[in-house]
């Protein structure tokens, strides 16, 4: 079985769409941010770093500082498909990213989207 092409996409081509979703709604840069380093573990430094490098998702996740252990609580659907029942990791990773930029663009409350 071959790997989904989303694992080799750069992340850094995909973040200005998280941010443009966000803003859209009136949110912000910064808060995309708060959500990729919550999920990741990354400080705002290394993110950068790793948007500059234009690495791919797959290696995004896989080398991701400490990946948060609260993920597990987020539940629901993007594109269809119930993002707890995905059984492969990496898409699992990329479809809670998915999922939290889409409650940013919905308005729901940071804390809740942290799941705090």
């Amino acid at each position: 079985m071959s790997k989904h092409r989303i694992y080799s996409v750069s992340v850094a081509s995909v973040y200005p769409h998280y941010i443009a979703k966000a803003e859209k709604r009136g949110r912000t840069k910064a808060e995309v941010d708060e959500i990729i380093c919550w999920l990741t573990g990354h400080s705002q430094e290394t993110l950068e770093d790793q948007l500059a490098k234009n690495v791919s998702f797959e290696d995004f996740f896989a080398q991701a500082p400490r990946m948060n252990p609260s993920r597990s609580l987020i539940k629901g659907t993007v594109c269809g498909v119930r993002v707890e029942e995905i059984q492969e990791a990496t898409m699992r990773e990329i479809r809670y990213l998915d999922k939290l930029i889409d409650e940013l663009a919905k308005g729901k409350a940071m804390e809740k989207i942290l799941r705090q």
